[in-house]
């Protein structure tokens, strides 16, 4: 609680380092850290360079990586069914992630006595030990981007009109086919041929 005379915090450090490593020893084996988030780009075009952890996998990135959907969130992935992939550099970004994270796993049996396919060996369980800070944490990612002079041919080429023929071209594709259309049917003496009944 809070003491509201002093503006305080009546919880002292010790207790909350002592709830910290009760919950370890609860969750242990597992990591402290909870589950492995995939890496997602921010939002906006003044933060889209730079990336962070998401909410969870989406359901094709779990399926390209050999993962189970429903198996996902008992080996420690978290699953986001919600989210799309926008692009194919940010799905083969997350597929490598969850290959590497399920490379590096051990998975402990149910059951000692009854180990199933893909459980982890003896040998690997011994030497298991909990992972204290983040999950696989997320590195930026700088493109090495050098400053260098404009080419006479870049000059001549106007980013601007470039953009603006493509819009035009995609925005009157109905149109043209239209007229391609009656240009085919017609006899090349400007009068469309009369369709035979």
């Amino acid at each position: 609680g809070i003491n509201a005379e002093y503006g305080v915090s009546t919880q002292s450090t010790g207790t909350r380092r002592t709830k910290r490593m009760e919950k370890a020893k609860a969750i242990a084996p597992r990591p402290v850290a909870g589950l492995l988030r995939p890496v997602v780009h921010c939002q906006t075009i003044r933060y889209n360079a730079k990336v962070r952890a998401g909410r969870g996998f989406t359901l094709d990135e779990l399926k390209a990586a050999g993962v189970n959907r429903k198996q996902a969130r008992s080996i420690g992935i978290a699953v986001d069914h919600r989210r799309k992939n926008r692009s194919q550099e940010g799905l083969q970004a997350n597929v490598l992630r969850l290959k590497e994270y399920r490379s590096r796993l051990i998975l402990f049996p149910r059951k000692k006595s009854a180990p199933k396919k893909g459980d982890s060996t003896p040998a690997e369980m011994e030497v298991a030990t909990q992972l204290r800070g983040p999950v696989m944490p997320i590195k930026q990612v700088h493109s090495d981007t050098t400053a260098r002079v404009i080419t006479e041919e870049e000059k001549k080429q106007s980013a601007f009109q470039t953009m603006r023929m493509y819009r035009a071209n995609q925005k009157l594709v109905g149109v043209r086919e239209k007229r391609a259309k009656e240009a085919a049917e017609d006899d090349g003496l400007g009068v469309k041929s009369k369709k035979k009944k």
